[in-house]
């Protein structure tokens, strides 16, 4: 995401806000197998710790990351939790990461997903993975590859045959993996804007350790299942449930929850519950709609969508600043949403209303 655009110094930024001791992001330009690319290098004193879920994501809410980024970054780390849990058997509240759990993993995941907000891009493609063959030594021994946590996150997920004896794709790269990518399959019609590589520290002699990252806008989209709508119907559920499980959804990643007044059978009035989600997240949504309501079945069907060009943008208003999203409704005509998360917090510290705090941001980004 460096080679391809992200500025770096923001990500270095968002680092030194997790609190993490003297963990810096070096750059630099290698060469594998004779194709030019960027390698970013953790550099950070030696440590021993190794830690649980619970202060992980702490050290992430505590941060000056932008919303977006500590959701995200939270999502990864939730999903590796998950797998490892699995994997040993184990509550999620009592996975005790070991690499992951180290300064360099935090870094490369907490760098990942301030990279893929700073992006901006709507949605996110991926060839079939590779994991490579042989072994790996981790911290519970030696292992075949892919190894255990890896494998779980990549249920689901087409593979790659490959031949490589090294470990090609690590739990940290399948949690992001399994996190961001809305489809697999081959590169689709697109218009590339701009292309980013990013090297691996080691030298493979059979093929060169680089990762590629393909930006563009996609020439048709049409007939692209580029999201899933989930749908229940519910008669029996009080209104904290509804609102607990669409909190959850949210939480979860979901792109947008709602719900729909409806008349059911037998005159009974009803809620019906729809949530729209990345292909990606389908699981997860359909296991938080039947753990938290009384419903026996969900409904579920891909649909196309067509989006407004938008990124990230921060005003700067008396309180201080506001982030939000800068959408281009046309030639020469774009419009500013303020974030509510962001007034919020400014609303509740500064004790002004909340509208004026919108009004503000406004004014900022129109003047």
């Amino acid at each position: 995401m460096i080679d391809a655009g992200v500025p770096l110094p923001e990500i270095q930024a968002g680092i030194d806000s997790l609190g993490l001791p003297h963990c810096r992001l070096v750059d630099q330009q290698v060469e594998r197998h004779g194709f030019r690319a960027r390698q970013i290098t953790v550099e950070h004193p030696p440590e021993k710790a190794h830690r649980h879920l619970h202060p992980i994501l702490q050290m992430i809410e505590s941060s000056r990351l932008d919303t977006p980024a500590k959701q995200l970054a939270a999502r990864i780390f939730q999903r590796l939790a998950e797998a490892e849990a699995k994997v040993h058997g184990t509550p999620v509240e009592k996975v005790h990461f070991h690499e992951v759990g180290a300064v360099d993993s935090i870094a490369d995941i907490v760098g990942a997903a301030i990279g893929w907000t700073l992006l901006g891009a709507e949605r996110l493609l991926a060839s079939p993975v590779p994991t490579g063959t042989g072994f790996v030594q981790i911290a519970h021994g030696r292992c075949s590859i892919p190894a255990p946590a890896t494998a779980e996150l990549l249920t689901g997920v087409p593979l790659a045959a490959s031949t490589v004896p090294a470990e090609l794709t690590t739990p940290t790269g399948a949690a992001i993996l399994a996190t961001l990518v809305d489809q697999y399959g081959p590169l689709p019609a697109m218009t590339i804007e701009t292309i980013g590589y990013g090297a691996g520290h080691r030298d493979l002699d059979q093929q060169p350790n680089l990762l590629r990252l393909i930006v563009g806008q996609a020439s048709d989209q049409e007939g692209q299942p580029t999201v899933w709508v989930v749908e229940t119907n519910l008669d029996d559920a009080t209104g904290e449930l509804i609102g607990y499980c669409s909190w959850r959804l949210i939480k979860a990643g979901a792109l947008d929850v709602y719900s729909t007044p409806i008349q059911m059978k037998k005159g009974r009035p009803g809620v019906q519950l729809t949530v729209l989600c990345a292909a990606a997240d389908l699981q997860r949504m359909e296991d938080i709609l039947l753990a938290e309501t009384p419903t026996l079945g969900v409904r579920r069907w891909p649909v196309t969508r067509k989006t407004l060009q938008r990124q990230r943008h921060e005003v700067q208003t008396a309180w201080g600043p506001v982030a939000g999203v800068v959408a281009v409704r046309g030639e020469n005509r774009t419009t500013f949403s303020p974030e509510y998360e962001s007034c919020r917090q400014i609303a509740a510290s500064h004790r002004v209303p909340l509208a004026e705090v919108y009004q503000a941001a406004r004014r900022a980004f129109d003047g």
